[in-house]
């Protein structure tokens, strides 16, 4: 019953009839038969919904057509069998990642521990600060062994800091780190970081993998990391994670906003969101999440036309 309360509590934020409460509610139940899925479930899918209801940008007629859409994509990305890759296929040559070999001929010293696919990963998205002045935090120390491996990758000119709970990981700041103890489900702690570390480029959460440690973390952190900066979260784990689904609602963020005709052409525009201006894209890997931000922010997005001949 307490799970089905905490559903009851998002059908209602924000919604102030209780017919329109009730309404969902029952379309909540049906979807939980169909899936033959728990109230415990669905309540993490709602997450997705939470924001649409609290902000009223949908209806609640709207807000109930989503959720089935949503168990049906879960659906598919459970059962589905895809082709399988076909074997002795000459694609293109596997790009060296010098992270990952730091990483396989470390074989004694501080501990590293990671999935080996998560360095494909920073590769792809770090690799543009390499050789550059960067400031790189880490949340989650553990035993200081990625510090030294960031500083082989990016080059003499990184700076990093670190962030636990652990007192005990104040001794990895004989490697020329900066480290910084406290709870990064504490807003306030972020405060402090934020006036200590004026300049973020890269944000790397493997910290205590709680849903909300991780959502205060990104919350109070994404906006204070610096433009063309990358926030990168880590072991986001299990298909009804709270976070997940956290995150796939801000990636909806992205798609916000329909375009109008611009005066004297045939093309059209609209004004980007505050959240469309800064971040550039959001990604998602098994277990881990990418938020890229712009360079520069966008003043709009152009959907142009060209070309004299058109079938209909």
């Amino acid at each position: 019953m307490a799970r089905l309360s905490n559903i009851i509590h998002l059908l209602r934020c924000g919604i102030r009839s209780p017919r329109e409460t009730a309404r969902l509610l029952n379309s909540s139940v049906s979807v939980m038969r169909k899936a033959q899925t728990g109230p415990g479930e669905t309540a993490n899918w709602l997450h997705l919904l939470e924001p649409l209801v609290r902000e009223a940008q949908a209806s609640p007629q709207e807000i109930a057509s989503l959720l089935p859409l949503l168990v049906s994509g879960m659906q598919f990305g459970r059962g589905t069998t895809f082709v399988p890759q076909r074997q002795g296929h000459n694609g293109p040559q596997e790009v060296p990642n010098p992270i990952l070999s730091y990483f396989n001929a470390h074989t004694e010293g501080r501990g590293i521990w990671k999935w080996i696919h998560y360095f494909g990963i920073y590769h792809r998205h770090f690799r543009k600060f390499v050789g550059r002045e960067v400031h790189v935090l880490e949340v989650g120390i553990y035993s200081g062994g990625s510090f030294p491996m960031w500083m082989e990758y990016f080059g003499k000119d990184c700076r990093l800091y670190g962030v636990d709970i652990q007192e005990a990981t104040v001794a990895c700041e004989d490697m020329g780190i900066k480290v910084f103890i406290g709870d990064q489900a504490d807003r306030s702690f972020w405060t402090r970081i934020k006036q200590a570390v004026p300049t973020i480029d890269i944000l790397i959460d493997d910290g205590g993998h709680l849903p909300e440690q991780q959502r205060v973390t990104l919350e109070e952190m994404l906006p204070h990391i610096a433009p063309g900066g990358v926030y990168l979260c880590e072991d986001i784990h299990g298909v009804f994670n709270p976070f997940a689904a956290y995150v796939q609602g801000l990636a909806s963020s992205l798609n916000s906003g329909f375009p109008g005709e611009m005066p004297g052409t045939s093309d059209q525009a609209c004004t980007p969101s505050n959240f469309q201006a800064a971040i550039s894209s959001i990604h998602l890997y098994p277990f881990v999440a990418v938020i890229e931000k712009r360079e520069r922010n966008l003043d709009r997005l152009l959907s142009a036309k060209r070309g004299t001949q058109w079938l209909w």
